[in-house]
């Protein structure tokens, strides 16, 4: 039994991924009630924004795909920390100064970006860039661009959110510390799950499954916010 369950765990992931996506439009949208609040508040509020980035990490389901898809084949956590740091790198910087500069970018756009970054690491844990074109992408760098995006993604919610001019810098960097704990803690929650996992014989046989599935919800990612994109 706890065979089976680990080599689904992949599945259920997606699974969550897609419930989630068919309840909420955008992958980096933020609930009512929270728009609210970034809207009426003004002036410092290092905690709220603590708990706000925390919380969006977590909910993140495009994230923690990702994250997901990046740490899938890392077992030593040297490789690991070297990777979920690239990904936080991009994510904090283009988060940051998106929103003080005022640089965003149409939601559906950025977001099918997003998906297309968990569709990149499915095919690249499955070997298929070496197969099609003989040759492989450098995965530091990709985990870093993919960041970027992801990063821009949120920044242009909070930017249509008009988030108060003033208290914005302590605020996004307190939001921004928020983002690293949840995805601390999202991290946390998949390696241990990972780690049972991995020592079954189930792991292999379906590390091919797995990634396909995850692929799959790249995709379906995609074509929800090209959708949206084209009708709105």
């Amino acid at each position: 039994m706890l065979s089976l369950f680990f080599s689904r765990l992949s599945l259920v992931v997606v699974c969550v991924a897609l419930l989630l996506g068919a309840t909420e439009a955008f992958a980096h949208a933020v609930t009512q009630g929270d728009k609210g609040y970034i809207q009426e508040i003004s002036g410092v509020h290092l905690l709220p924004f603590v708990y706000l980035g925390a919380k969006h990490m977590m909910t993140g389901y495009d994230h923690i795909l990702f994250l997901f898809g990046v740490i899938f084949f890392l077992y030593r956590l040297k490789h690991i920390g070297l990777y979920v740091s690239l990904f936080a790198l991009g994510h904090s910087t283009t988060m940051i100064l998106g929103v003080y500069f005022n640089v965003g970018i149409n939601s559906y756009l950025i977001d099918a970006i997003i998906g297309l970054s968990v569709v990149y690491k499915a095919l690249d844990n499955l070997g298929a860039f070496q197969r099609w074109f003989g040759y492989q992408p450098n995965t530091k760098v990709a985990t870093l661009v993919f960041g970027l995006f992801h990063g821009f993604g949120l920044a242009t919610k909070i930017i249509e959110y008009e988030i108060s001019p003033d208290g914005l810098v302590p605020n996004l960097l307190a939001f921004n510390v928020g983002v690293e704990i949840g995805q601390l803690l999202a991290l946390f929650v998949i390696l241990i799950a990972m780690s049972y996992w991995r020592r079954t014989p189930s792991f292999v046989r379906h590390a091919y499954t797995a990634n396909v599935a995850m692929m799959s919800a790249g995709f379906i990612l995609v074509g929800m916010q090209l959708t949206g994109y084209f009708v709105s």
